[in-house]
């Protein structure tokens, strides 16, 4: 079966980078329900990959216009390929390069090696998945777990993608992980990569109203956005630990200050702040 490479390549206000990532998800996710099933990043937006008999640029551009249309300022340019099943199967491959943390883990997909020299061998197959080390959010929240006391904890991952900061957590020796996405397919995603790993992690699709109180956790991780941050901390708080660490990610660091402020509120104090390319990842403690 042919396959049809989708060129999409966007401009937000006259420029493209890493901040304007969060228009590329929002076509990405448009994208996925007319048969697109793999994408692949570029300096200038993303290629998307979908089978040719299910491909119409009508139906691409109504996506575009549903998801995006609402957006000042961006335009978008589209090329098209259509390649070989073979030849997209080496495409696709070549984008997901292993990622590893200087000695503590690899995170790769199952096509490539294992790496030597490194405690934890984390094996993410990420499909449509947020969630492959490769993204700087990902990778900030990693960098804070390699250091961070996880042995005997109780872990939350909510907004999990593939689950991989859980999986993470659960190597390490975390008491109890959960992992929460309220998208079926990632959900789906994570527990097949929990069970390709062989670790101990309860996945739950849904989002922060599954959160009732009843367990009360040491170490919560929630890599979403912005507003949905805003919006639940204050859900994240009520289930944490006295003592609990939240790590925060997924925004910029034009954002450090309004998501401080809403924490402390809620007797979370910032401890530190990682940054990479304009993203952030925030440490806060429970007092």
């Amino acid at each position: 079966m042919n396959y049809v490479r989708l060129d999409v390549r966007l401009m937000l206000q006259g420029r493209w980078d890493d901040s304007c990532a969060w228009v590329a998800d929002l076509l990405k996710d448009a994208l996925i329900s007319m048969g697109f099933d793999a994408f692949a990043d570029t300096p200038q937006g993303f290629e998307a990959y979908c089978p040719d008999v299910l491909f119409s640029m009508e139906k691409v551009k109504a996506a575009y216009d549903e998801a995006l249309g609402f957006v000042d300022g961006l335009q978008v340019v589209y090329g098209t390929e259509t390649i070989e099943q073979r030849d997209w199967n080496a495409e696709w491959e070549k984008n997901y390069p292993s990622v590893v943390f200087d000695g503590f883990c690899v995170v790769r997909p199952p096509f490539n090696p294992k790496v030597e020299g490194v405690r934890y061998d984390v094996v993410i197959e990420p499909k449509m998945s947020f969630g492959t080390a490769h993204h700087q959010t990902t990778s900030l929240i990693i960098d804070f777990l390699s250091v961070e006391d996880i042995k005997g904890k109780r872990v939350m991952d909510m907004g999990c993608g593939t689950g991989v900061l859980a999986i993470i957590s659960s190597m390490m020796g975390a008491l109890y992980c959960e992992a929460v996405d309220n998208d079926t397919w990632a959900a789906e995603n994570a527990a097949e990569n929990v069970k390709r790993n062989g670790v101990d992690v309860k996945v739950r699709l849904g989002d922060s109203s599954l959160l009732q109180k009843d367990i009360l956790f040491d170490v919560f991780v929630a890599n979403i956005n912005r507003n949905i941050l805003l919006d639940n901390v204050g859900i994240y708080s009520a289930n944490m630990a006295e003592g609990g660490v939240l790590f925060l990610s997924g925004f910029y660091t034009e954002d450090v200050d309004v998501l401080k402020s809403k924490c402390e509120t809620l007797g979370l104090t910032l401890s530190e702040v990682r940054t990479k390319d304009n993203w952030v990842a925030m440490r806060l403690v429970k007092r």
